[in-house]
C-alpha cells in the first residue's frame, strides 16, 4: 500500500496533471485536496489534449475511483460542464467513477461577482488571481458563513444559508429575484450532483485499511501556499503536502510519501517577486519552447532559470521524498544553462528563502552555469540514452538539493516521459 502526495515546488504550472495522470494507471484512488477550477492540468495522450481544471487527473484511466475532497472549492457548474467536455471525448464518468465530498464548499455565482467588482479588479492586478470566484468562496468558509455541498440537498439549510449571506450588502445591484433565481438553479444542480456525493474522508480511509493504492493530487504549488507562499502573492488554499491531510480528511501518518515535481526552469502567472525571472530573449525563447501559456486563463507565463533556493525550501516544507523534473526538452537548444544556487541581499548573501518578502523582492540571484546539450532528447524514453550534459544536469540538481529524480519529462506526452532506472 502506498499514499503518496504529489506537490507542485514553484508557483504551479509544473506538469503535475501529466506526472498525475502516469503514475495513476497504477493507482486505485486519485483525490484532489484543495483549490478548485483555478487549477488547470493538461493531459496528453496520443494526439488527444485534455484540460482538466476541477476533476482528477486519474480520470483517464478505468481503474481509478476519483475524488474531489472536503479542501476543495466546487463550482457546480463547472464541474458538469467538464464532465459533458471529456463525454464529447469519449470519457464517459459515472458516480462509480467520480465522488464529491459533501463537506466541499460551494462557489456562488455572487462569489464569481466579487472577484470581478472594481475593488476585486484593481486587488487582481496586484496579485493575479483568475477572477474564478476562489479566494472569496475560501473567505466565506474562514469565516464560518460557506455553503457546502450537502446544504444543496437541504432546502431549508441551503435557504437559511444564502439569506444569512446579505449578498446585497456586497453587491448592491443584486436583488431578492436574483437570490431567489439562484436558490432554484442551485437546488436543481443539488439534485442533478447527489449522486456523486458521499463522506470522502470515510471512503479514503476505507481504501487506506484495504491497502490500495492512493495519490494525492495537489493544484498551484508550493510558492503560491497562503501560510508558505510568497504572500500576498499566493492562492487562497494550502497546496503543499500539509494541506492534503486536512483536504482529503486523512491523518499524517497515513502518507508513506510526497512527490515533488520540478520544472527544469522556473515560470510564474501573476504579480510577487521572480528572482531569476529572464525579462529577454531567453525569457522568450522559453516561452515559446515551452508553450507557457496558462491553461485555466490563457494568461502568458513569465520564464526565468531554475531556482534552487526555493526548491530546497519547497523540500523542507513539503518533507518531498522524490522529484519528478518536467520539460526538461526546452532547454534542448541552450548553450549555457543558468541555475541559481543563493541570493545577494543588502545584508549579505544567503542560501535559504528569506520569509521577508522586501528582502526576497530586492534580492539577486547567485548563478552557476553548466554547459547545455544541444540536442532533441524529445524522443528519447531511456536515461542511458540522454546526452552526457543532460545527465549531469539531473545530477547535479540532485547532489544540490538532496532528493533523488526519479522521473524526468521530454514532451507533453504520456510516452515521452524517462523513468530514472539508473545502472
Amino acid at each position: 500500500m502506498t499514499v503518496k502526495v504529489i506537490v507542485g515546488t514553484q508557483w504551479g504550472d509544473e506538469g503535475k496533471g501529466k506526472i498525475t495522470d502516469i503514475l495513476a494507471e497504477k493507482m486505485e484512488l486519485v483525490i484532489r485536496y484543495q483549490g478548485g477550477n483555478n487549477a488547470g492540468h493538461t493531459v496528453v495522450v496520443g494526439n488527444e489534449t485534455f484540460k482538466l481544471h476541477l476533476i482528477p487527473s486519474g480520470i483517464l484511466y478505468n481503474n481509478c475511483t476519483c475524488i474531489i475532497g472536503n479542501g476543495v472549492v466546487l463550482d457546480p457548474e463547472v464541474f458538469f460542464q467538464e464532465i459533458e467536455t471529456l463525454a464529447k471525448q469519449n470519457v464517459i464518468i459515472t458516480p462509480k467513477q467520480l465522488n464529491v465530498s459533501c463537506n466541499a464548499h460551494i462557489i456562488l455565482p455572487f462569489h464569481k461577482q466579487l472577484d470581478s467588482k472594481q475593488e476585486a479588479k484593481r486587488y487582481e492586478e496586484k496579485i493575479g488571481t483568475t477572477g474564478k470566484g476562489i479566494g472569496p468562496t475560501y473567505a466565506d468558509k474562514t469565516a464560518r458563513r460557506g455553503i457546502r455541498v450537502q446544504d444543496l440537498l437541504s432546502p431549508k439549510n441551503f435557504k437559511k444559508k444564502l439569506e444569512k449571506q446579505q449578498w446585497e450588502q456586497h453587491l448592491p445591484n443584486i436583488t431578492k429575484a436574483d437570490i431567489e433565481n439562484i436558490y432554484n438553479h442551485y437546488l436543481k444542480l443539488g439534485k442533478k450532483l447527489k449522486p456523486f456525493i458521499c463522506d470522502t474522508s470515510l471512503t479514503i480511509n476505507e481504501a487506506i485499511n484495504e491497502g490500495k493504492n492512493i495519490l494525492l493530487e495537489g493544484a498551484q504549488g508550493t510558492m503560491l501556499d497562503i501560510d508558505h507562499g510568497s504572500y500576498p502573492y499566493v492562492t487562497s488554499s494550502n497546496p503543499t503536502s500539509g494541506g492534503a491531510c486536512i483536504g482529503a480528511g486523512i491523518g499524517p501518518n497515513k502518507i508513506s510519501g510526497v512527490i515533488g515535481v520540478t520544472k527544469a526552469y522556473v515560470t510564474r502567472v501573476g504579480e510577487g517577486p521572480f528572482p531569476t525571472e529572464q525579462e529577454n530573449q531567453i525569457g522568450k525563447h522559453l516561452q515559446e519552447r515551452g508553450a507557457e501559456f496558462g491553461t485555466t486563463t490563457g494568461r502568458i507565463r513569465r520564464c526565468g532559470w531554475l531556482d534552487l533556493v526555493i526548491l530546497r525550501y519547497a523540500i523542507r516544507i513539503n518533507g518531498i521524498t522524490e522529484i519528478c523534473l518536467t520539460k526538461l526538452d526546452v532547454l534542448d537548444h541552450m548553450e549555457t544553462i543558468q541555475v541559481c544556487t543563493g541570493y545577494k541581499t543588502q545584508d549579505g548573501i544567503i542560501n535559504e528563502f528569506p520569509q521577508d518578502l522586501e528582502t526576497f523582492t530586492n534580492c539577486s540571484p547567485i548563478y552557476e552555469s553548466l554547459p547545455g546539450w544541444k540536442t532533441d532528447i524529445s524522443t528519447l524514453t531511456s536515461y542511458q540514452d540522454l546526452p552526457k550534459n543532460a545527465k549531469a544536469y539531473i545530477q547535479y540538481i540532485e547532489k544540490k538539493v538532496g532528493v533523488e529524480i526519479t522521473m524526468v519529462s521530454v514532451g507533453s506526452k504520456r510516452r515521452q516521459t524517462i523513468h530514472l532506472l539508473r545502472v
